[in-house]
């Protein structure tokens, strides 16, 4: 347990915490809405500080990041709980822990110099923040980080998008890419299938782009919900708003946790979806979660040659020269050292 930061003090011993746009005002003896920070007697603490429940190697491209030194390996660590209530989560096992067990925090206690020690140790390039929305344990996550960056180690958050905007700021310090999820375009499907809202998270896609933290998008095409062209296309355009360099993941849904009536994604539509991005003037679009979809290679937006070849998240081929295409010599944004 440790003292939770952005938050303030209020009447009768409530806190009102704005480590995220839900801004939630806790009554004494509670927990906001993601069930890992709690109210006690007035001061507000994380419940969840180095209780990690979650620790894995994994390819950087799995987050999905694609422009941010591919081929490498990212200690990816998770603790309990969530912000958003997601019908469809992948995670629902430990993102709505707190919830599902009676408010229990479960955990293996771990440091933070632990962490990048053993993200060290297994040959990692960065430390992922991950699994369930990383910013509900901001704390232990920036110790984390600031441990990381003094042993040359790279940050990345997986994330919702949610944090407020000074938490993002103070993020940027620290962090040096994100995957933020659009999930939809609409504030309907925030509000029934996340309990949240989109304004916020593209407010933050901006705001962390311009603090120069590396962005790249994914949006889960579940089909029925989000997968109309209007919208698919109001995605690209908002993207290109604000910068056409930012990777687009179009990724592939299948039948998990509350949403078991939609079928999965069909591989044409990630390709319309793709094509889509393209037409709105976006430099780089993927396909993912979905075997023979193709599109997941990087692809020259001069000249159109292949220039990272990749076989799931494995780099087959990477031809660039110091950020550029070695035919055209078009430059490639990312982080590719």
């Amino acid at each position: 347990m440790k003292e939770a930061l952005f938050y303030e003090k209020s009447e009768e011993s409530k806190v009102l915490c704005r480590l995220c746009h839900h801004h939630c005002l806790i009554s004494n003896g509670r927990r906001g809405l993601c069930g890992v920070r709690e109210n006690r007697d007035g001061v507000l603490y994380s419940m969840v500080y180095g209780k990690v429940v979650a620790e894995h190697v994994d390819p950087i491209e799995k987050k999905p990041l694609y422009h941010f030194q591919p081929g490498t390996t990212s200690y990816s660590i998770s603790t309990l709980g969530c912000n958003f209530r997601c019908e469809h989560c992948q995670s629902y096992e430990i993102s709505q822990y707190p919830q599902t067990h009676g408010a229990d925090i479960a955990g293996q206690d771990r440091c933070p110099a632990a962490i990048v020690t053993s993200a060290r140790k297994a040959g990692c390039r960065s430390i992922s923040y991950t699994y369930v929305e990383p910013t509900i344990f901001y704390e232990f996550a920036y110790d984390c980080a600031v441990s990381a960056r003094q042993r040359g180690l790279a940050n990345v958050f997986v994330s919702n998008g949610y944090m407020g905007h000074e938490v993002a700021r103070a993020l940027s310090g620290v962090l040096d890419a994100i995957n933020i999820d659009i999930k939809a375009f609409t504030e309907k499907f925030y509000r029934q299938v996340c309990k949240a809202r989109l304004a916020p998270v593209l407010e933050n896609v901006r705001l962390l782009h311009e603090l120069g933290v590396w962005v790249e998008i994914t949006t889960l095409i579940i089909p029925g919900w989000n997968d109309s062209p209007d919208e698919l296309r109001d995605i690209a355009r908002f993207i290109k708003g604000v910068d056409p360099a930012i990777p687009w993941h179009v990724t592939a849904f299948h039948p998990t946790y509350k949403m078991l009536d939609r079928l999965p994604t069909p591989a044409p539509l990630l390709l319309q979806a793709r094509d889509i991005g393209h037409a709105e003037g976006l430099r780089f679009v993927y396909c993912g979660n979905i075997a023979g979809a193709g599109g997941e290679n990087t692809v020259c937006p001069a000249c159109c040659k292949t220039l990272i070849k990749r076989v799931g998240y494995r780099i087959a081929d990477n031809l660039l020269v110091d950020g550029r295409c070695p035919s055209c010599r078009e430059t490639i944004q990312g982080f590719w050292q």
